[in-house]
């Protein structure tokens, strides 16, 4: 999957004119031309994540990183200081791995900030209204976004779909009772991780539905190679990759090791873990168990589901200390969506959406039952679009459900059952809920390693 590089499109102008009747101004920065405006920009964003003011160096660096994005401000000309942005947003296209292993081209949002000064203006919903639309009309099937806050996004379709969990495990506990594959991990440079590193991940992916392309700068990040980020070194970083019987690399982990009061025993953080095969998976979490001198290990930004709790004489020894939602999906496109992703069993449904934006709403009927017209050979369903005839001839299970609900089940992360339960779907037909888990479900739960 490519990233967008085309030149941007203008302003949207429902956008642009809702902002216009507040005194407010939508533009579109250029990188090449506008470099001012994009060290401003970049300003702005750091101020509305409470992070401290970049040095040159790193606003040069990030100005680099994102110089192919798409990239909105809003300005107020009245404000004491009207060369600073007073709400910025950045987006482009990115692959997100969907069940069935596909890369599905999907709108990226990020940098969403408006300044505390200007809250309650309709800024929030112009940016990200505008967003929408932009991907509408690029037809795209799907947006997303990694959240700070989970308030906010459910009233503009997202829902979320990929959690993830952080893990503080007592080494000392967690004597290992998994498999010893056959193989050796080997202790490699960072650096090497540039070019294998994504390889591997290139080959992991496909198996956990909710990954998306890592971008240059985030590879460099956790491999601490971006000299711009204060802090960035290799010094203290550890890599290591396992090599199966044969040599062939099939997996990796990044790790730190902190030594408490200048005094053993350490602790040791997982930052990064990569694994192609169940056995790199399982080689890479022995080694780091039975790591010499550590007595605690921190996973963070780990699968809600990790196999090494079960490959460990104590259960207890690995705990979940804490879980939240990471990825947050909205469907533009209802067929579209359901079309690119493959399904765990054969079924005809009729779901009736709801969409407030006005963007997926309608009567859709989709089945996943393998015919020479409905599904190609890898199983993905080919929806029929909702027409002026309501009518269904199949003995289809039929839902009721918002377009931010259908997202949160899109991935297999989330229980139609449980969301009818919770009040939040309807079964049109006795049973359909739990027939849509079973064509829905997927081997492993979604899982996205970074955020953007």
């Amino acid at each position: 999957m490519t990233e967008n590089t085309s030149t941007p499109a203008p302003v949207d102008p429902e956008s642009a004119a809702a902002l216009a009747t507040n005194g407010l101004e939508l533009t579109l920065l250029d990188p090449v031309t506008g470099t001012e405006q994009v060290r401003r920009w970049i300003l702005a964003e750091s101020r509305g994540f409470h992070e401290p003011e970049p040095s040159d160096e790193r606003l040069a660096g990030q100005a680099a990183e994102i110089a192919a994005d798409r990239m909105s401000a809003v300005w107020d000309a009245t404000a004491a200081d009207p060369e600073t942005p007073v709400a910025t947003i950045r987006s482009w296209v990115m692959g997100l791995t969907v069940p069935g292993g596909a890369a599905l081209p999907a709108w990226a949002i990020s940098s969403v900030t408006v300044s505390p000064t200007h809250r309650r203006r309709g800024i929030a919903r112009a940016l990200l209204g505008g967003e929408l639309r932009e991907a509408a009309r690029a037809g795209l099937a799907m947006a997303m976004l990694t959240v700070s806050e989970a308030t906010i996004y459910a009233r503009y379709g997202f829902g979320p779909a990929v959690h993830q969990a952080d893990y503080l495990i007592d080494s000392t506990r967690a004597h290992w009772t998994g498999p010893t594959p056959a193989g050796r991990v080997q202790f490699v440079s960072p650096e090497s991780l540039l070019v294998d590193g994504q390889a591997l991940f290139d080959r992991a992916r496909p198996l956990s539905p909710g990954e998306v392309d890592r971008r240059p700068n985030i590879w460099a990040d956790k491999l601490g190679l971006n000299p711009r980020h204060p802090g960035a070194t290799t010094k203290d970083l550890r890599a290591v990759r396992f090599d199966d019987a044969d040599g062939v690399p099939q997996g990796f982990a990044l790790y730190t090791v902190a030594i408490i009061d200048n005094s053993f025993p350490a602790r040791l953080t997982l930052t990064d873990l990569v694994a192609a095969t169940g056995d790199a998976s399982a080689a890479l979490w022995r080694f780091l168990l039975e790591m010499d001198l550590v007595t605690e290990i921190t996973a963070p930004h780990r699968s809600v589901s990790e196999p090494v709790s079960w490959q460990i004489s104590d259960r207890r020894a690995v705990r979940k200390v804490d879980e939240s939602d990471h990825l947050w999906l909205r469907i533009l496109d209802v067929p579209a969506a359901l079309a690119a992703r493959t399904y765990a069993a054969a079924d005809d449904f009729v779901l009736e959406v709801t969409d407030d934006l006005g963007f997926a709403a309608g009567r859709f009927a989709f089945s996943t039952t393998p015919t020479s017209t409905t599904t190609d050979a890898a199983g993905r369903a080919h929806p029929l679009p909702a027409t002026a005839d309501p009518a269904i001839d199949t003995p289809a299970a039929a839902l009721a459900l918002t377009v931010a609900d259908l997202g949160s089940l899109y991935l297999g992360g989330a229980s139609a059952v449980e969301l009818v339960r919770a009040g939040r779907v309807r079964e049109l037909t006795p049973g359909a809920a739990a027939r849509f888990d079973a064509v829905m479900r997927t081997q492993l739960p979604p899982f996205l390693s970074t955020g953007f």
